[in-house]
């Protein structure tokens, strides 16, 4: 039986573990964002204003704020007083159209809307709910407001940020993460990367994406800086890990390319970085080895998602300046794995199972979705949807989403393994394999391509396809395309749904 005063003593919030650094050390710096500077004790006192004065307006536990904002202090301040009253923070994509804006506000049904002046135009007709403008009817909000701290009867599992899914394969989902799973997520960072306490971070990523609020608040619950960048910025992302030790460098497909060009251009000299990147299976090799070689520290060889944090496979790092030919990960710790068939039975090393996980990470399911919890949350394991090999030594090699099998004459193609193929031609920057149907095969696969090599030819990606593939993975066709011309999503993953639209224009 558990004794009930020590239930009480074990549970810590967000908001109480970031109020414990603000008290520690207040005249430390919280908040950066160009020439704007808040100490943690001055953040607390922002923070302690809003969530009283939400109060106040009768906004209280399991109620739900949504923002529409781009990267500013007050997204921040906002999630950190809806950690202390108990209010979840439902993060809305500002580059959704007006429809899927409110598909994602009827969802979570908010009893309030925060959102920045240029952005509250997109907002529907309908919203449903009131709407408080960042500005100058934010800041009368605060001013009117105590900074008394705050006393709220929240729980661990309480919902604290619901993150939307990226919506590709239809309308998007709404992740909830509880104070819990940020917590612990707080703690895999700092334990699988060697964070230390002060390492700072540069929020450039959406803060409606998991990358930047999961380190954002794992880096103020720890006592670093935050430097937050609206969006990508080679210049202002240079300029913050050229003044502060950056532990964790945010890197996506898409946009290191130009970091390379960037940092060369600028000769940059960071203080010290920890680590870099992400999503390694979705970068040229040629492109890890000179980013990490710039920077003089390793890339994540990671693996997790919105809904796990870095679990369950982001141990493993690429030393500066390797020129990776294997990517086979290592196993989150803090978090349980199998690999299982169609059926949940366990399969053997070397056959190909969706990942199932459980681990004090995962988000609580999804918001107002019973079926889908229901289908993957089923038999006390997260099924994620991605499906990986087990090698002899333990790791784990990823395949490809299960969503994405081309079946072809019979046999299972993985568009992921070609794409690696493709990846390791120097002359490629980016590729992606999609499906599309054939009158004999049923459905054979198709490769998009840009090349920063111009006299790089479909023969020749087909004869290194032909060395490294079976015949029946090899790409029918080779469609070239500029590299912007990738459709992505906002953590940069090319969109393959959009592309199979395009494999006839």
């Amino acid at each position: 039986m558990m004794y009930e005063p020590s239930a009480l003593s074990g549970r810590s919030t967000v908001y109480g573990l970031f109020r414990a650094r603000a008290r520690v050390a207040p005249d430390m710096p919280a908040l950066r964002q160009r020439d704007i500077e808040i100490s943690y004790g001055a953040l607390l006192s922002r923070t302690n204003r809003l969530a009283n004065g939400l109060r106040g307006n009768g906004i209280g536990r399991g109620d739900r704020i949504a923002i529409l904002s781009r990267n500013r202090t007050e997204y921040i301040e906002l999630e950190l007083a809806a950690a202390a009253i108990g209010t979840i923070v439902c993060c809305l994509n500002w580059r959704l159209v007006e429809d899927e804006l409110a598909h994602c506000i009827s969802l979570v049904e908010p009893s309030l809307i925060i959102a920045e002046e240029a952005l509250a135009s997109g907002l529907p007709g309908d919203g449903g709910a009131p709407v408080l403008k960042l500005g100058k009817p934010y800041e009368a909000l605060l001013a009117g407001s105590s900074s008394t701290d705050v006393e709220g009867d929240v729980e661990p599992e309480d919902g604290l940020i619901i993150l939307y899914t990226s919506g590709t394969t239809g309308l998007p989902k709404g992740a909830v993460i509880s104070h819990r799973a940020m917590i612990a997520r707080s703690l895999v960072f700092s334990s699988e990367w060697a964070l230390a306490p002060d390492d700072g971070f540069v929020a450039w990523a959406p803060l409606f994406h998991m990358a930047s609020t999961d380190h954002a608040l794992s880096t103020l619950m720890r006592g670093g800086l935050v430097s937050i960048v609206d969006g990508y910025n080679a210049d202002e992302i240079i300029a913050a890990i050229e003044r502060h030790k950056i532990g964790w460098l945010v890197l996506i497909p898409g946009m290191i390319e130009d970091f390379i060009a960037a940092g060369k251009a600028a000769g940059v000299k960071p203080v010290g970085i920890v680590i870099c990147g992400a999503m390694a299976d979705l970068v040229p090799p040629q492109q890890i080895a000179e980013v990490t070689r710039i920077l003089d520290t390793p890339y994540a060889n990671s693996f997790g998602a919105t809904e796990t944090g870095l679990a369950p496979a982001s141990r493993g790092k690429i030393q500066p300046g390797e020129f990776p030919e294997s990517l086979s990960k290592q196993q989150t710790a803090f978090c349980e794995v199998r690999l299982v068939d169609p059926d949940d039975k366990d399969v053997a090393d070397g056959e190909p199972g969706e990942l199932a996980l459980r681990g004090p990470t995962l988000f609580s399911g999804y918001w107002n979705a019973d079926a889908a919890n229901a289908e993957c949350f089923r038999g006390g394991w997260f099924h994620m949807g991605d499906v990986f090999r087990r090698n002899p030594d333990g790791t784990l090699d990823f395949v490809d989403r299960a969503k994405y099998l081309i079946k072809t004459g019979g046999e299972n193609v993985y568009p992921a393994e070609i794409e690696r193929v493709l990846l390791a031609d120097p002359g490629v920057s980016d590729a992606a394999v999609v499906r599309t149907g054939h009158e004999k095969w049923g459905e054979v696969p198709v490769a998009f391509v840009s090349v920063s090599d111009e006299t790089l030819t479909e023969e020749a990606l087909l004869q290194r396809c032909s060395q490294s593939l079976a015949r029946y993975k090899r790409p029918s066709r080779i469609r070239f395309i500029a590299f912007d011309d990738f459709p992505r999503s906002t953590s940069g993953k090319i969109q393959r749904h959009l592309l199979e639209q395009m494999i006839d224009e």
